[in-house]
């Protein structure tokens, strides 16, 4: 079982910084407990909301008949396939550089859901893709780049977990982090940048989206559940790392409370 260990200039008399107070993992669990609950709800109840108006309420799309609705479930994984990676690299690196281990925590913490959501993304996208493109799958950019993707999870899964020693399993997790999160743009432009047979996106900040109302609608609730539900889920693996690596300190806090 690994454990981490406070820095040699830290003490318990050292005051937090506002901005690093929850870096702590006694004041990261009293945070997380509850916001990691009410994430659950919001995700239980977003999720089903939107399943339903995508999957009953919602009209049949007038090119791709009732295929389309895969896509309620398939763009938001996809979105958070990529939003996860970027938050993997970015507390990698905030935990690297500032030492802070809740930092490199989250990162790891955040890594299952996001290789989850790859994987999805690509299970309903093949599912999407056969009837449309009569194929289950072909080696196109986004398809492509998109399957990378899902191998760098996994590849920063094995890695840090390879690693006995938490502050080298830090560093090396944010380098492939670091030079993974290269991958993400290439996902988001390859279709502009290549001629691809994946479809343009239906929602652009520059214009109107081209869907119907419902179709929004479901759109919107299934990636407010998917944003909870990753919340929530790193939130809690974040916790049980922490009660794994540090449970005398979290014990104290549990007693004192």
């Amino acid at each position: 079982m690994r454990r981490a260990t406070l820095p040699p200039h830290a003490t318990a008399a050292t005051p937090p910084a506002r901005w690093t107070r929850f870096a702590s993992p006694a004041r990261f669990e009293t945070l997380a407990a509850s916001l990691a609950r009410a994430c659950w709800v919001v995700a239980l109840l977003a999720g089903l909301a939107g399943l339903y108006v995508g999957f009953i309420v919602a009209p049949a799309d007038a090119t791709q008949g009732e295929v389309y609705r895969i896509l309620f479930v398939h763009v938001p994984a996809a979105w958070m396939s990529m939003l996860c990676y970027l938050a993997i690299a970015f507390w990698a690196v905030v935990g690297w550089v500032m030492k802070l281990r809740m930092a490199s925590r989250l990162a790891r913490a955040l890594a299952p859901s996001g290789a989850l959501y790859t994987a999805l993304a690509l299970w309903t996208g093949a599912l999407w893709g056969q009837p449309t493109w009569g194929t289950w799958w072909v080696w196109d950019a986004r398809l492509t780049s998109e399957l990378i993707l899902l191998l760098l999870y996994l590849g920063y899964i094995a890695l840090v977990e390879s690693i006995d020693d938490d502050r080298r399993a830090a560093q090396a997790g944010a380098l492939l982090a670091l030079v993974g999160a290269l991958n993400v743009p290439v996902i988001y432009f390859s279709v502009r940048w290549w001629n691809t047979l994946h479809q343009g996106a239906s929602i652009s900040l520059t214009s109107a989206p081209s869907m119907a109302q419902t179709m929004l609608l479901a759109l919107g609730l299934m990636t407010i559940a998917f944003w909870a539900h990753a919340i929530a889920a790193t939130l809690t693996r974040a916790r049980a790392l922490s009660w794994e690596q540090e449970p005398e300190a979290l014990v104290a806090v549990k007693v004192s409370s």
